[in-house]
């Protein structure tokens, strides 16, 4: 059995005349420790599927199983208990608490684990250490999203759901951050789940999904995976 089962997800938005299907019945399966890229054109669902995997939003149909447990039989209760134990969450847009230093906003996500990583050790692997007692705001793009970062990975998860962490970021820096999230999936052994419209990345991924309109189009292993600094675009 894999670590991530996915079967027959379908997920529609509005009624009636204005009815949209976003997901056609999504079948995939992700080992764990593997870093995978869904990949796909705006509008091609892939970040929906990443908000049903992370338990954000409910699908309408089939079913995610993680490490042998169904999302859907679960009760709200221990949906929130799946979210603390399993998932890390990085966003385009960093989300960071303005009047929480690194260091604090980093915390607040060891407070919701039974197991976190020491946030010393993690901001030095991050590259943030020297900021630690800045406020966002004293930050660049790429510092705050090394923040963000951390706060997702020192709950240490079994999965880490990035929705395109370098969107906003520049080409340098945009490198730096992927570099990161390599090194973070080789130190630690979480599962990455990354979305993405950027093709190049996809030559880093241990596992490919290429998605669109709602449906899965590729699905493969790549065999010939590159370093994320030896990515261009």
């Amino acid at each position: 059995m894999s670590f991530v089962e996915i079967n027959g997800i379908k997920k529609n938005f509005g009624t009636g005349d204005s009815r949209v299907e976003v997901l056609k019945g999504i079948d995939l399966e992700i080992e764990k420790g593997e870093m995978c890229v869904l990949l796909g054109p705006s509008g091609s669902g892939k970040s929906t599927l990443l908000n049903i995997i992370g338990a954000i939003e409910s699908a309408d149909e089939g079913t995610i199983t993680v490490n042998g447990e169904k999302t859907r039989l679960m009760s709200e209760k221990q949906l929130t208990q799946y979210r603390r134990k399993h998932l890390g969450y990085v966003f385009q847009m960093y989300n960071l608490i303005p009047n929480l230093t690194v260091r604090e906003n980093i915390e607040l996500g060891a407070y919701l684990s039974d197991n976190p990583l020491d946030i010393d050790e993690l901001m030095a692997t991050l590259g943030i250490i020297d900021q630690a007692d800045k406020l966002p705001a004293q930050l660049s793009g790429g510092q705050q999203q090394r923040t963000s970062i951390g706060r997702a990975i020192v709950k240490n998860p079994d999965i880490l759901l990035c929705d395109e962490p370098t969107g906003a970021l520049d080409y340098n820096t945009s490198k730096e951050i992927l570099k990161l999230l390599e090194e973070v999936n080789q130190k630690y052994g979480n599962t990455v789940i990354m979305v993405t419209h950027n093709d190049a990345i996809k030559n880093m991924a241990d596992r490919v999904f290429t998605l669109r309109d709602g449906e899965i189009r590729k699905n493969y292993v790549n065999e010939n995976k590159v370093s994320a600094k030896d990515l261009e675009w």
